[in-house]
């Protein structure tokens, strides 16, 4: 497990903040659904930065490993959204959270 953390570390960062940018983006296009058109475009940006960030990702470690670190969104989401959109946060989407996060750290640990 350690070795593959180390063989995909770079790439694995790289995901991670990939999933925050790809993150942030959407929920500015969420805050832009009243028609803020500044909002709209800077969700792209943020949208379009992770996008680049993940094609970058790729050269430093195997897709096995890295492709699932993208479910590290459905996490970010739903952190983020009791914040900035005053959603709840069930014991379901916690519960969901911890499977995922799970599933991410075997999976991250399992390229040998």
């Amino acid at each position: 497990m350690i070795e593959s953390l180390k063989k995909n570390k770079t790439g694995i960062l790289l995901m991670l903040i990939s999933s925050a940018c790809v993150c942030t983006g959407q929920l500015f296009w969420k805050l832009s659904a009243n028609g803020n058109l500044l909002f709209l475009l800077t969700g792209f940006c943020f949208y379009g930065l992770g996008a680049l960030i993940m094609i970058v990702a790729y050269k430093f470690g195997s897709l096995s490993v890295l492709q699932p670190m993208l479910s590290v969104n459905y996490v970010i989401s739903i952190l983020i959204a009791p914040f900035f959109l005053s959603e709840p946060v069930t014991l379901f989407k916690i519960a969901g959270v911890l499977i995922i996060m799970t599933g991410v750290v075997l999976i991250a640990g399992g390229d040998e």
